[in-house]
């Protein structure tokens, strides 16, 4: 009885996986694909949208460029110190009551930051346990399961000229922990 069990669970977590392999691949094509019927049934001239988009992305990428220089250095000075390797093994105990190994401390530290520093880290971990193992499906996962909060607050909030923030970073924060946590649960479910 047990043996079928386990067995039915193995199956499960191939469907899941499977699943999900699936969804990822199709999502993007069909929601473009949903954009641009959507535009064209209400009659909007795609191309000059489009344009129009690019135009103010630009003008909204030379405004942003001194916020990213300065959140860039900070994480760089934050990296280079050694602080977030410290902190990972000095909080491994704590981490492992939560099943989160502490090698993936530092992505969960510098994924509000940067995503460029996260997607290093990321790439670090792919490249030190392996493209299929555990850890790097982990980091992939919290990579995408969390949002660059500090540094969308400190970029983009500044370049429109935003300097009360109300609620905006506690929710963030919080929608990242939570990503982190989902992110670590659906791994050890799927994965191991």
């Amino acid at each position: 009885m047990i043996e079928a069990l386990i067995q039915t669970l193995q199956i499960s977590k191939h469907f899941i996986a499977h699943a999900v392999n699936v969804f990822s691949l199709w999502i993007l094509p069909v929601m473009l694909l949903t954009f641009i019927v959507a535009a064209l049934y209400k009659k909007i001239p795609l191309y000059d949208t489009f344009i129009d988009g690019a135009k103010e992305g630009f003008s909204i990428g030379v405004k942003i460029i001194p916020y990213l220089v300065g959140i860039l250095v900070a994480i760089g000075m934050f990296r280079a110190s050694g602080a977030i390797e410290f902190l990972a093994h000095a909080l491994a105990p704590a981490l492992n009551l939560i099943g989160m190994p502490a090698d993936i401390l530092p992505l969960a530290i510098i994924r509000p930051l940067s995503g460029s520093g996260a997607l290093g880290i990321t790439t670090e971990i792919a490249n030190q346990y392996g493209g299929d193992s555990y850890m790097a499906r982990l980091a992939a996962v919290m990579t995408g399961s969390s949002e660059t909060t500090l540094y969308v607050i400190a970029v983009y909030f500044g370049s429109v000229g935003i300097s009360k923030i109300r609620h905006a970073l506690i929710a963030g924060l919080v929608a990242d922990i939570a990503g982190i946590l989902a992110s670590i649960f659906i791994c050890r479910l799927v994965f191991l």
